[in-house]
């Protein structure tokens, strides 16, 4: 992985980073030649993208993040690498459960919750500081299914394409921070 672009990690123990990426990519890789969980071609660029909003956003005052759609990891796995916020995965296919449950263990990271189950059945208690979700729906049915986790002081951020635009009519205050073709949306 070439670090070259990611001045704005100067903060961050990018020694521990690049470690669990290795692990990461080895474990995916596994995983992937028996269970198919992804077709991204270029992992470094999808890592990239999921950690490049710490160039837009801070994340330090944030106790509770929730994913939804977590798929493969991206991009709350690689957030959960640099942060110390809890990291609350939701992803209901079990095979990408089971690999999320597994980078968990391998990668010691005692700071990432699985949950196989789709955000709008969770019984629990706890409220988002942060709801993070990479291109899994329009933004109006996202933020429906995810009413049981927010409440007044919870962030919305959302990486989108082009599409983001038309997606956010009649929605008032957000903001939009732009990375080549991506959208970083922040809704508050």
């Amino acid at each position: 992985m070439i670090f070259k672009d990611y001045d704005f990690l100067q903060h961050y123990d990018l020694k521990n980073f690049k470690e669990k990426v290795k692990i990461y990519k080895e474990l995916l890789s596994k995983f992937n030649r028996i269970h198919n969980l992804t077709h991204l071609k270029n992992i470094d660029e999808n890592i990239f993208d999921s950690i490049k909003i710490l160039d837009f956003y801070d994340f330090s005052k944030a106790k509770n993040i929730a994913d939804i759609g977590s798929g493969a990891g991206f991009p709350a796995v690689f957030l959960a690498f640099l942060l110390q916020s809890n990291f609350h995965l939701f992803e209901p296919n079990p095979k990408k459960a089971a690999f999320l449950r597994t980078l968990k263990i391998e990668c010691e990271l005692s700071n990432l919750h699985i949950y196989k189950e789709k955000v709008q059945e969770c019984k629990n208690t706890f409220k988002a500081d942060i709801i993070t979700s990479r291109a899994l729906m329009d933004v109006k049915p996202l933020l429906e299914i995810c009413k049981n986790l927010k409440d007044e002081n919870t962030i919305f951020i959302l990486w989108k394409g082009s599409e983001i635009y038309q997606e956010l009519e009649n929605i008032k205050n957000y903001e939009i921070f732009e990375n080549n073709l991506r959208k970083y949306c922040i809704l508050k």
